[in-house]
Protein backbone atom coordinates (compact mmCIF):
# COMPACT_ATOMS: atom_id res chain seq x y z
CA UNK A 1 0.00 0.00 0.00
CA UNK A 2 1.55 3.57 -0.93
CA UNK A 3 2.65 5.17 2.01
CA UNK A 4 -0.33 8.15 0.40
CA UNK A 5 -3.25 6.52 1.57
CA UNK A 6 -3.65 5.99 5.24
CA UNK A 7 -6.35 3.62 6.18
CA UNK A 8 -8.87 5.46 8.33
CA UNK A 9 -10.34 3.07 10.96
CA UNK A 10 -12.83 6.08 12.21
CA UNK A 11 -14.88 5.09 8.98
CA UNK A 12 -15.60 9.04 8.54
CA UNK A 13 -15.44 8.10 4.58
CA UNK A 14 -18.64 5.03 4.77
CA UNK A 15 -20.21 7.73 7.04
CA UNK A 16 -20.08 10.32 4.49
CA UNK A 17 -21.49 8.24 1.75
CA UNK A 18 -24.17 6.81 3.94
CA UNK A 19 -25.35 9.88 5.00
CA UNK A 20 -24.82 11.61 1.30
CA UNK A 21 -27.37 8.25 0.31
CA UNK A 22 -29.30 9.50 3.04
CA UNK A 23 -30.23 12.96 2.95
CA UNK A 24 -30.52 13.33 -1.00
CA UNK A 25 -33.59 13.81 -2.15
CA UNK A 26 -35.00 13.68 -5.78
CA UNK A 27 -35.32 17.29 -6.02
CA UNK A 28 -31.71 17.35 -5.54
CA UNK A 29 -30.87 15.51 -8.77
CA UNK A 30 -31.13 17.25 -11.96
CA UNK A 31 -33.13 16.28 -14.54
CA UNK A 32 -30.08 15.39 -16.73
CA UNK A 33 -29.31 12.47 -14.98
CA UNK A 34 -32.78 11.50 -14.13
CA UNK A 35 -33.30 11.17 -17.76
CA UNK A 36 -29.55 9.44 -18.41
CA UNK A 37 -30.76 6.55 -15.55
CA UNK A 38 -33.84 6.23 -17.58
CA UNK A 39 -31.70 5.60 -20.47
CA UNK A 40 -29.44 3.49 -18.73
CA UNK A 41 -33.02 0.82 -17.42
CA UNK A 42 -34.27 1.53 -20.68
CA UNK A 43 -30.82 -0.28 -22.16
CA UNK A 44 -30.72 -2.90 -19.28
CA UNK A 45 -34.42 -3.93 -20.06
CA UNK A 46 -33.12 -4.19 -24.01
CA UNK A 47 -30.06 -6.64 -23.03
CA UNK A 48 -32.04 -8.61 -20.78
CA UNK A 49 -34.67 -9.41 -23.22
CA UNK A 50 -31.75 -10.68 -25.68
CA UNK A 51 -30.45 -12.90 -22.67
CA UNK A 52 -33.62 -14.02 -21.51
CA UNK A 53 -33.39 -17.57 -22.94
CA UNK A 54 -29.09 -18.03 -23.45
CA UNK A 55 -27.86 -21.67 -21.98
CA UNK A 56 -26.83 -19.98 -18.90
CA UNK A 57 -30.15 -18.76 -18.22
CA UNK A 58 -31.83 -22.52 -18.52
CA UNK A 59 -29.00 -24.13 -16.95
CA UNK A 60 -29.46 -21.57 -14.42
CA UNK A 61 -32.97 -22.23 -13.69
CA UNK A 62 -33.31 -25.54 -14.52
CA UNK A 63 -30.80 -25.80 -11.51
CA UNK A 64 -32.20 -23.11 -9.16
CA UNK A 65 -35.65 -22.53 -9.82
CA UNK A 66 -37.05 -25.75 -7.35
CA UNK A 67 -35.96 -23.82 -4.54
CA UNK A 68 -37.90 -20.73 -4.83
CA UNK A 69 -39.42 -19.36 -1.86
CA UNK A 70 -42.95 -18.22 -3.94
CA UNK A 71 -44.11 -16.84 -7.26
CA UNK A 72 -44.20 -13.13 -6.27
CA UNK A 73 -41.55 -11.49 -9.13
CA UNK A 74 -41.00 -11.95 -12.66
CA UNK A 75 -38.75 -12.67 -15.16
CA UNK A 76 -37.59 -10.54 -17.67
CA UNK A 77 -38.74 -11.95 -21.08
CA UNK A 78 -39.89 -15.55 -19.73
CA UNK A 79 -43.32 -16.87 -17.88
CA UNK A 80 -41.50 -18.06 -15.22
CA UNK A 81 -42.08 -16.62 -11.82
CA UNK A 82 -39.98 -16.59 -8.33
CA UNK A 83 -39.37 -15.51 -5.48
CA UNK A 84 -37.61 -12.00 -5.04
CA UNK A 85 -34.07 -12.86 -4.64
CA UNK A 86 -33.71 -15.50 -7.41
CA UNK A 87 -35.79 -13.21 -9.96
CA UNK A 88 -33.22 -10.23 -9.44
CA UNK A 89 -30.29 -13.03 -9.68
CA UNK A 90 -31.87 -14.25 -13.32
CA UNK A 91 -32.54 -10.76 -14.46
CA UNK A 92 -29.38 -9.45 -14.01
CA UNK A 93 -27.85 -12.32 -15.44
CA UNK A 94 -30.16 -11.76 -18.57
CA UNK A 95 -28.87 -8.08 -18.88
CA UNK A 96 -25.46 -8.51 -18.67
CA UNK A 97 -25.26 -12.21 -20.33
CA UNK A 98 -24.87 -11.07 -24.15
CA UNK A 99 -22.09 -8.27 -22.98
CA UNK A 100 -24.36 -5.59 -24.72
CA UNK A 101 -25.38 -3.62 -21.40
CA UNK A 102 -24.13 -0.11 -20.58
CA UNK A 103 -20.36 1.35 -19.44
CA UNK A 104 -19.08 3.94 -17.45
CA UNK A 105 -16.21 4.60 -19.45
CA UNK A 106 -13.99 5.49 -16.92
CA UNK A 107 -14.04 1.88 -14.77
CA UNK A 108 -15.44 -0.20 -17.69
CA UNK A 109 -18.34 -1.09 -14.90
CA UNK A 110 -22.04 -2.03 -16.35
CA UNK A 111 -23.83 -0.23 -13.97
CA UNK A 112 -27.39 -0.85 -14.78
CA UNK A 113 -27.11 -5.83 -14.22
CA UNK A 114 -26.53 -5.36 -11.04
CA UNK A 115 -28.68 -2.49 -9.65
CA UNK A 116 -32.37 -1.99 -11.98
CA UNK A 117 -33.05 -6.06 -11.19
CA UNK A 118 -32.74 -5.95 -8.05
CA UNK A 119 -35.23 -2.66 -7.72
CA UNK A 120 -37.83 -4.14 -10.27
CA UNK A 121 -37.85 -7.63 -8.16
CA UNK A 122 -38.41 -5.30 -4.81
CA UNK A 123 -40.74 -3.30 -6.61
CA UNK A 124 -43.02 -6.37 -7.71
CA UNK A 125 -42.95 -7.55 -3.99
CA UNK A 126 -43.42 -3.87 -2.12
CA UNK A 127 -45.28 -1.50 -4.09
CA UNK A 128 -43.05 1.69 -5.06
CA UNK A 129 -43.49 4.48 -6.70
CA UNK A 130 -41.63 5.11 -9.91
CA UNK A 131 -40.11 7.96 -8.87
CA UNK A 132 -38.32 6.62 -5.86
CA UNK A 133 -37.64 3.77 -7.78
CA UNK A 134 -35.49 5.87 -10.08
CA UNK A 135 -33.59 7.89 -7.32
CA UNK A 136 -32.83 4.60 -5.49
CA UNK A 137 -31.23 3.72 -8.97
CA UNK A 138 -29.66 6.81 -9.45
CA UNK A 139 -27.78 6.88 -5.91
CA UNK A 140 -26.94 3.07 -6.35
CA UNK A 141 -25.12 3.51 -9.68
CA UNK A 142 -23.70 6.47 -8.94
CA UNK A 143 -21.60 5.15 -5.52
CA UNK A 144 -21.09 1.98 -7.56
CA UNK A 145 -19.20 3.74 -10.33
CA UNK A 146 -17.60 6.27 -7.63
CA UNK A 147 -16.28 2.77 -6.04
CA UNK A 148 -14.88 1.73 -9.06
CA UNK A 149 -13.11 4.93 -9.58
CA UNK A 150 -11.41 4.33 -6.30
CA UNK A 151 -9.88 1.05 -7.14
CA UNK A 152 -9.24 1.61 -10.71
CA UNK A 153 -6.79 0.90 -13.13
CA UNK A 154 -5.53 -1.83 -10.87
CA UNK A 155 -8.47 -3.54 -9.97
CA UNK A 156 -9.71 -4.91 -13.03
CA UNK A 157 -6.01 -5.30 -14.53
CA UNK A 158 -5.37 -7.64 -11.27
CA UNK A 159 -8.48 -9.68 -12.44
CA UNK A 160 -11.45 -8.24 -9.91
CA UNK A 161 -14.58 -8.31 -12.12
CA UNK A 162 -15.72 -4.88 -11.81
CA UNK A 163 -19.45 -5.24 -12.35
CA UNK A 164 -19.82 -7.30 -9.77
CA UNK A 165 -17.42 -6.64 -7.16
CA UNK A 166 -18.55 -2.60 -7.33
CA UNK A 167 -22.17 -3.40 -8.30
CA UNK A 168 -22.94 -5.64 -5.44
CA UNK A 169 -22.27 -2.14 -3.39
CA UNK A 170 -24.61 -0.15 -6.41
CA UNK A 171 -27.85 -2.95 -5.47
CA UNK A 172 -27.28 -2.39 -1.41
CA UNK A 173 -27.32 1.00 -1.66
CA UNK A 174 -30.28 1.06 -3.92
CA UNK A 175 -32.55 -1.19 -1.89
CA UNK A 176 -31.45 0.42 1.45
CA UNK A 177 -33.07 3.84 -0.41
CA UNK A 178 -36.61 2.15 -0.69
CA UNK A 179 -35.86 0.76 2.68
CA UNK A 180 -35.37 4.16 4.83
CA UNK A 181 -32.48 3.22 5.88
CA UNK A 182 -31.43 5.37 8.66
CA UNK A 183 -27.46 6.56 8.36
CA UNK A 184 -25.95 3.75 10.31
CA UNK A 185 -27.64 1.04 8.57
CA UNK A 186 -26.35 2.38 5.18
CA UNK A 187 -23.01 2.03 7.24
CA UNK A 188 -24.28 -1.81 7.93
CA UNK A 189 -25.56 -2.49 4.24
CA UNK A 190 -22.14 -1.41 2.92
CA UNK A 191 -20.14 -3.60 5.01
CA UNK A 192 -22.55 -6.20 4.76
CA UNK A 193 -21.62 -5.66 0.88
CA UNK A 194 -17.96 -5.97 1.28
CA UNK A 195 -18.94 -9.83 2.51
CA UNK A 196 -20.32 -10.40 -0.96
CA UNK A 197 -17.73 -8.27 -3.10
CA UNK A 198 -16.51 -11.36 -6.09
CA UNK A 199 -16.34 -12.26 -9.49
CA UNK A 200 -13.54 -13.01 -11.60
CA UNK A 201 -12.30 -11.13 -14.83
CA UNK A 202 -10.78 -15.22 -15.79
CA UNK A 203 -14.59 -16.18 -16.18
CA UNK A 204 -15.40 -13.66 -18.91
CA UNK A 205 -16.37 -15.25 -22.24
CA UNK A 206 -18.14 -18.16 -20.22
CA UNK A 207 -21.14 -18.99 -18.46
CA UNK A 208 -19.72 -18.34 -14.73
CA UNK A 209 -19.17 -14.98 -15.50
CA UNK A 210 -22.88 -14.47 -14.98
CA UNK A 211 -22.82 -16.00 -11.72
CA UNK A 212 -20.96 -13.08 -9.87
CA UNK A 213 -23.18 -10.34 -11.54
CA UNK A 214 -26.23 -12.28 -10.08
CA UNK A 215 -24.68 -12.21 -7.11
CA UNK A 216 -24.10 -8.70 -7.29
CA UNK A 217 -27.67 -7.96 -7.93
CA UNK A 218 -29.29 -10.99 -5.35
CA UNK A 219 -26.35 -9.94 -2.51
CA UNK A 220 -27.46 -6.56 -2.80
CA UNK A 221 -31.14 -6.87 -1.56
CA UNK A 222 -29.38 -9.19 1.38
CA UNK A 223 -27.01 -6.81 2.21
CA UNK A 224 -29.70 -4.26 2.65
CA UNK A 225 -32.46 -6.45 4.10
CA UNK A 226 -29.85 -7.80 6.85
CA UNK A 227 -28.56 -3.83 7.56
CA UNK A 228 -32.73 -2.38 8.37
CA UNK A 229 -32.50 -4.99 10.83
CA UNK A 230 -29.93 -3.84 12.43
CA UNK A 231 -27.36 -6.69 10.88
CA UNK A 232 -24.25 -4.70 11.56
CA UNK A 233 -20.38 -4.85 10.40
CA UNK A 234 -17.22 -3.28 10.31
CA UNK A 235 -17.15 0.58 11.34
CA UNK A 236 -14.94 1.04 8.07
CA UNK A 237 -15.87 -1.35 5.50
CA UNK A 238 -14.11 0.74 2.43
CA UNK A 239 -11.16 2.52 4.65
CA UNK A 240 -10.29 0.29 7.21
CA UNK A 241 -6.91 -1.37 7.30
CA UNK A 242 -8.65 -4.36 5.74
CA UNK A 243 -11.55 -2.93 4.14
CA UNK A 244 -12.20 -2.90 0.58
CA UNK A 245 -9.93 0.20 -0.72
CA UNK A 246 -7.32 -1.81 0.95
CA UNK A 247 -7.81 -4.85 -0.37
CA UNK A 248 -8.99 -4.31 -3.88
CA UNK A 249 -6.51 -1.68 -4.70
CA UNK A 250 -2.97 -1.27 -5.08
CA UNK A 251 -3.23 2.21 -4.49
CA UNK A 252 -6.80 3.58 -3.58
CA UNK A 253 -7.89 6.93 -4.50
CA UNK A 254 -10.37 7.47 -1.58
CA UNK A 255 -11.18 11.30 -2.66
CA UNK A 256 -12.75 9.63 -6.10
CA UNK A 257 -15.88 8.07 -4.22
CA UNK A 258 -16.64 12.00 -2.69
CA UNK A 259 -14.82 14.58 -4.54
CA UNK A 260 -17.75 16.61 -5.87
CA UNK A 261 -20.37 14.55 -4.77
CA UNK A 262 -23.96 15.79 -5.02
CA UNK A 263 -22.58 17.88 -7.98
CA UNK A 264 -20.87 15.53 -10.33
CA UNK A 265 -22.35 13.00 -11.22
CA UNK A 266 -20.68 9.79 -12.57
CA UNK A 267 -24.36 7.80 -13.41
CA UNK A 268 -24.50 11.15 -16.29
CA UNK A 269 -21.49 9.51 -17.94
CA UNK A 270 -23.05 6.21 -19.11
CA UNK A 271 -22.72 5.11 -22.82
CA UNK A 272 -24.43 2.00 -24.32
CA UNK A 273 -22.95 -0.05 -26.77
CA UNK A 274 -23.84 -0.51 -30.64
CA UNK A 275 -22.20 -3.75 -30.49
CA UNK A 276 -22.59 -7.17 -28.66
CA UNK A 277 -19.17 -6.79 -27.13
CA UNK A 278 -16.33 -5.88 -24.59
CA UNK A 279 -16.22 -2.04 -24.91
CA UNK A 280 -12.90 -1.72 -26.17
CA UNK A 281 -13.37 -3.32 -28.91
CA UNK A 282 -16.26 -0.96 -30.35
CA UNK A 283 -13.53 1.25 -31.90
CA UNK A 284 -11.83 -1.67 -34.14
CA UNK A 285 -15.37 -3.17 -35.14
CA UNK A 286 -16.57 0.46 -36.10
CA UNK A 287 -13.13 0.89 -38.37
CA UNK A 288 -13.63 -2.55 -39.67
CA UNK A 289 -17.25 -1.84 -41.39
CA UNK A 290 -15.83 1.09 -42.63
CA UNK A 291 -13.16 -0.92 -44.25
CA UNK A 292 -16.17 -3.31 -45.59
CA UNK A 293 -18.39 -0.62 -46.92
CA UNK A 294 -15.25 1.11 -48.51
CA UNK A 295 -14.97 -2.64 -50.16
CA UNK A 296 -10.93 -1.71 -49.40
CA UNK A 297 -9.91 -4.98 -48.11
CA UNK A 298 -11.21 -8.87 -47.91
CA UNK A 299 -10.38 -10.88 -44.79
CA UNK A 300 -8.62 -13.54 -47.32
CA UNK A 301 -6.12 -11.34 -47.92
CA UNK A 302 -5.02 -9.85 -44.58
CA UNK A 303 -1.44 -10.79 -43.68
CA UNK A 304 -1.39 -9.04 -40.23
CA UNK A 305 -3.19 -5.94 -38.07
CA UNK A 306 -1.54 -3.49 -35.56
CA UNK A 307 -3.65 -2.17 -33.06
CA UNK A 308 -3.17 0.83 -30.92
CA UNK A 309 -5.26 1.53 -27.86
CA UNK A 310 -5.55 1.58 -24.31
CA UNK A 311 -3.70 -1.05 -22.62
CA UNK A 312 -7.20 -2.35 -21.42
CA UNK A 313 -7.73 -3.39 -25.45
CA UNK A 314 -4.69 -5.86 -25.61
CA UNK A 315 -5.35 -7.03 -21.50
CA UNK A 316 -9.29 -7.82 -22.30
CA UNK A 317 -9.37 -8.49 -26.12
CA UNK A 318 -6.13 -10.82 -27.07
CA UNK A 319 -7.85 -14.04 -27.48
CA UNK A 320 -7.09 -15.46 -30.92
CA UNK A 321 -8.23 -18.63 -29.87
CA UNK A 322 -11.39 -18.44 -28.64
CA UNK A 323 -13.79 -21.51 -29.30
CA UNK A 324 -17.18 -20.24 -28.35
CA UNK A 325 -19.65 -17.08 -29.16
CA UNK A 326 -19.30 -15.66 -25.85
CA UNK A 327 -15.43 -15.98 -25.46
CA UNK A 328 -15.75 -14.52 -28.77
CA UNK A 329 -17.28 -11.24 -27.70
CA UNK A 330 -14.07 -10.34 -25.81
CA UNK A 331 -11.81 -11.06 -29.04
CA UNK A 332 -10.17 -8.65 -31.32
CA UNK A 333 -9.02 -11.35 -33.48
CA UNK A 334 -12.76 -13.22 -34.21
CA UNK A 335 -14.27 -9.44 -34.36
CA UNK A 336 -11.71 -8.18 -36.89
CA UNK A 337 -12.39 -11.41 -38.91
CA UNK A 338 -16.05 -11.60 -38.66
CA UNK A 339 -16.87 -7.80 -39.78
CA UNK A 340 -14.75 -7.44 -42.30
CA UNK A 341 -16.42 -10.91 -43.78
CA UNK A 342 -19.77 -10.29 -43.41
CA UNK A 343 -20.35 -6.62 -42.67
CA UNK A 344 -22.18 -7.08 -39.84
CA UNK A 345 -21.64 -6.76 -36.24
CA UNK A 346 -24.87 -8.48 -34.28
CA UNK A 347 -25.22 -10.75 -31.98
CA UNK A 348 -25.74 -13.10 -35.05
CA UNK A 349 -21.68 -12.44 -35.24
CA UNK A 350 -20.83 -13.30 -31.93
CA UNK A 351 -23.05 -17.00 -31.87
CA UNK A 352 -20.96 -20.30 -32.15
CA UNK A 353 -21.43 -20.61 -35.62
CA UNK A 354 -19.75 -17.31 -36.54
CA UNK A 355 -16.71 -18.73 -34.42
CA UNK A 356 -16.74 -21.76 -35.45
CA UNK A 357 -16.75 -19.89 -39.10
CA UNK A 358 -13.83 -17.71 -38.62
CA UNK A 359 -11.85 -20.62 -36.87
CA UNK A 360 -12.42 -22.94 -39.84
CA UNK A 361 -12.08 -20.88 -42.64
CA UNK A 362 -8.45 -19.30 -41.01
CA UNK A 363 -9.45 -16.22 -41.25
CA UNK A 364 -8.22 -14.72 -37.72
CA UNK A 365 -5.23 -12.47 -38.39
CA UNK A 366 -2.66 -11.92 -36.40
CA UNK A 367 -2.23 -8.76 -34.58
CA UNK A 368 0.31 -7.46 -32.79
CA UNK A 369 -0.85 -4.75 -29.74
CA UNK A 370 0.83 -1.64 -28.98
CA UNK A 371 -0.09 -0.34 -25.69
CA UNK A 372 -0.94 3.48 -25.62
CA UNK A 373 -1.87 5.34 -22.44
CA UNK A 374 -2.78 8.55 -24.03
CA UNK A 375 -5.91 6.42 -25.80
CA UNK A 376 -9.44 6.05 -24.00
CA UNK A 377 -11.21 2.68 -24.32
CA UNK A 378 -13.19 4.98 -26.87
CA UNK A 379 -10.71 4.92 -29.36
CA UNK A 380 -8.10 2.97 -31.44
CA UNK A 381 -5.88 3.06 -34.41
CA UNK A 382 -6.28 -0.14 -36.57
CA UNK A 383 -3.11 -0.65 -39.36
CA UNK A 384 -4.26 -3.72 -42.24
CA UNK A 385 -1.28 -4.93 -43.96
CA UNK A 386 -2.49 -7.03 -46.95
CA UNK A 387 -0.97 -10.02 -48.56
CA UNK A 388 -0.61 -7.81 -51.75
CA UNK A 389 1.34 -5.63 -49.64
CA UNK A 390 -0.98 -2.46 -49.37
CA UNK A 391 -2.10 -1.28 -46.04
CA UNK A 392 -5.30 0.61 -44.48
CA UNK A 393 -4.85 2.48 -41.46
CA UNK A 394 -8.18 4.02 -39.97
CA UNK A 395 -8.33 6.07 -36.77
CA UNK A 396 -11.26 5.98 -34.78
CA UNK A 397 -11.50 8.42 -31.87
CA UNK A 398 -14.75 9.05 -31.08
CA UNK A 399 -16.82 5.46 -31.37
CA UNK A 400 -20.22 5.81 -32.03
CA UNK A 401 -21.84 4.45 -28.76
CA UNK A 402 -19.47 6.25 -26.78
CA UNK A 403 -19.34 9.50 -24.50
CA UNK A 404 -18.56 12.33 -27.70
CA UNK A 405 -20.74 10.46 -30.01
CA UNK A 406 -23.55 8.48 -27.87
CA UNK A 407 -26.63 6.64 -28.87
CA UNK A 408 -29.83 8.63 -29.25
CA UNK A 409 -33.06 8.24 -27.25
CA UNK A 410 -34.63 6.93 -30.63
CA UNK A 411 -31.71 4.84 -31.07
CA UNK A 412 -32.33 3.55 -27.42
CA UNK A 413 -35.58 2.31 -28.72
CA UNK A 414 -34.72 0.84 -31.58
CA UNK A 415 -32.52 -1.06 -29.65
CA UNK A 416 -34.92 -2.43 -27.26
CA UNK A 417 -37.37 -3.26 -30.76
CA UNK A 418 -34.39 -5.22 -32.27
CA UNK A 419 -33.23 -6.68 -29.11
CA UNK A 420 -36.63 -8.01 -28.19
CA UNK A 421 -37.15 -9.43 -31.57
CA UNK A 422 -33.87 -11.20 -31.20
CA UNK A 423 -34.82 -12.64 -27.60
CA UNK A 424 -38.21 -14.15 -29.47
CA UNK A 425 -40.20 -11.70 -27.53
CA UNK A 426 -43.82 -12.04 -28.53
CA UNK A 427 -44.93 -8.91 -27.17
CA UNK A 428 -45.08 -5.46 -28.65
CA UNK A 429 -42.56 -3.42 -26.63
CA UNK A 430 -43.53 -0.01 -27.47
CA UNK A 431 -45.51 -0.13 -24.08
CA UNK A 432 -42.62 -1.09 -22.15
CA UNK A 433 -40.64 2.11 -23.80
CA UNK A 434 -43.19 4.37 -23.02
CA UNK A 435 -43.33 3.43 -19.15
CA UNK A 436 -40.06 3.50 -19.01
CA UNK A 437 -39.42 7.41 -20.37
CA UNK A 438 -42.25 8.51 -17.95
CA UNK A 439 -41.11 5.83 -15.19
CA UNK A 440 -41.12 8.85 -13.02
CA UNK A 441 -44.70 9.22 -13.11
CA UNK A 442 -45.32 5.79 -11.99
CA UNK A 443 -47.12 5.01 -8.94
CA UNK A 444 -46.77 1.47 -8.98
CA UNK A 445 -43.18 0.72 -11.08
CA UNK A 446 -43.29 -3.25 -10.26
CA UNK A 447 -46.37 -2.83 -12.59
CA UNK A 448 -43.66 -2.58 -15.22
CA UNK A 449 -42.16 -6.14 -15.18
CA UNK A 450 -46.06 -6.53 -16.42
CA UNK A 451 -44.61 -5.13 -19.48
CA UNK A 452 -41.64 -7.30 -19.95
CA UNK A 453 -42.46 -10.64 -18.97
CA UNK A 454 -44.63 -13.60 -20.78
Amino acid sequence: MPASYQPDPTGALSRRIAAFCRNTTWQDIPETVRHEAKRSILNGFATALAGAHEPAIEKSLGTLHRFSANQSCSLTGRSERTDMLFAAYINAMAANIADYDDTHPATVIHPTAPVAPALFAYAETIPTTGQDLLRAFILGAEIECRLGNAVSPYHYARGWHITSTCGVFGSAIAIGMLLDLTENQFVHAISNATAHAAGMVETLGTMSKSISVGNSARNGIVSALLAAEDFSGPTAPLEGERGFLSVYANEPKPGALTSDLGQVWEIAKNTYKPYPVGVVINPILEACLQLHAQGSVAIEDVASVELTGHPLLQQRANRPSVTTGREAQVSAQHAIAIALRRGRAGLSEFFDEAVAETARDNIRPPITFIDDASYDIESARIVIHTQSGTSHTIDIRDTRGGTVNPLSDADLNTKLKDLAAYGHFPRDVAPLADALWSLDQSQDAGTIMNLASL
